[in-house]
């Protein structure tokens, strides 16, 4: 059984399997699926010289082009907070470009190996399909979701769906890694839009295209609306001192002029020790403005150009982290469900993946300006 899809020439991503076990000849590309002990399907792929073929997956080993780690919520981020177990496959998944205007990029679960080989043992949801080709899905999945309308100021978010192995859609399963795969969705195909998140359960990977990367906000940019902010003169409205958002090298250090907000109310700040209501919970803090309680937290300017959606001011900041963006921008990541563990799903702070909660999961900021 032969596929056209795949493709392998011209990028020498692997090496020749030192002792080739008779099942595919030298240099060809095969997925196995292992439907008992006594029986296994081998399907070769052939060589495609009009796209390229790039992997993502937590393997460090040379077929793998894009290596990617377990992303641990910015609150936890020390050297303490080690992964035990990663859930991301070590051979993830593979994205197939055309080489050829429009550069249409397919996503496909799973990824061959350094010999070559896509390996689907036993326990792996396989089955075949009414054409007589042979498909399955990985153990926890590859889920990819597109968002309605573009990744542009008027995005919604779209439905999440699991990719198979041969690139069909399908409805997500019961549980991440259940035996039964979900339904065929006919209408929806593997093609990778800009804004598109794919999932590898640990991870999620923002998909953006060259054209939608020229209308975003670069670097200069954000830096250029930093300076704007700070040249404002934003002042605390109690110690009546000039705050500045620190520059984006310095976004690990809390400085003395640093910009802090109670996420309750978005009333602006500098740091104070002051307004605890509670021995029990530090972080309840009651605003001197409003007499909001809610927590306190000093605020950093979102510095990942590609998460935003518009190239507004940084208005507002996502709660509890107090990492600051455009309105639309936060208000687009603020109603986005990103997969969480084997099962659920919440939004997420772009820049620090930060498990958002409140009314809104963001708030308006409320920034005092100079009295003089």
């Amino acid at each position: 059984i032969h596929h056209n899809v795949e493709s392998v020439g011209a990028l020498s991503l692997f090496s020749i399997p030192s002792g080739d076990d008779g099942r595919h000849c030298k240099g060809q590309h095969s997925i196995s699926y292992t439907l008992s002990r006594n029986q296994t399907v081998v399907v070769e792929y052939t060589h495609d010289k009009d796209t390229d073929m790039f992997q993502v997956g937590r393997s460090t080993e040379s077929p793998i082009d894009f290596v990617v780690t377990d992303t641990i919520s910015g609150s936890q981020n020390t050297d303490e907070a080690q992964i035990t177990q990663s859930t991301i496959s070590r051979f993830a998944c593979r994205i197939v470009c055309d080489r050829d205007e429009p550069y249409t990029a397919r996503i496909f679960a799973a990824g061959f190996d350094s010999s070559k080989n896509i390996f689907l043992g036993e326990k792996a949801a396989k089955w075949k399909n009414p054409d007589g080709h042979m498909d399955g899905l990985t153990t926890n999945g590859v889920l990819v979701m597109h968002p309605r309308g573009g990744f542009t100021e008027e995005s919604q978010p779209g439905v999440w769906r699991e990719i198979s192995v041969c690139g069909d859609v399908y409805t997500l399963r019961e549980t991440r890694s259940a035996q039964q795969r979900g339904k065929l969705v006919e209408s929806e195909t593997n093609v990778l839009q800009d804004g598109s998140l794919i999932d590898l359960c640990g991870a999620t990977l923002l998909w953006r295209t060259a054209d939608g990367l020229f209308h975003t906000p670069t670097q200069k940019h954000i830096e250029a609306l930093r300076q704007e902010i700070n040249a404002a003169r934003p002042q605390c409205p109690v110690g009546l001192n000039t705050l500045a958002f620190p520059s984006i090298n310095r976004k690990e250090v809390v400085e003395e002029k640093q910009p802090w907000a109670y996420l309750s109310c978005g009333h602006v700040h500098g740091y104070h020790n002051w307004g605890h209501r509670s021995d029990t919970e530090a972080n309840e803090r009651e605003c001197p403005m409003c007499r909001t309680v809610g927590p306190y937290v000093p605020l950093w300017l979102g510095c990942e150009a590609g998460f935003y959606v518009d190239a507004g001011p940084p208005t507002h900041a996502f709660t509890p982290c107090g990492h600051v963006c455009s309105e639309k921008s936060a208000k687009y990541w603020s109603q986005i469900p990103l997969p969480h563990g084997t099962h659920a799903f919440h939004a997420a702070c772009p820049f620090c993946a930060t498990q958002l909660v409140g009314e809104q999961n963001c708030i308006k900021l409320i920034f005092q300006g100079p009295i003089d």
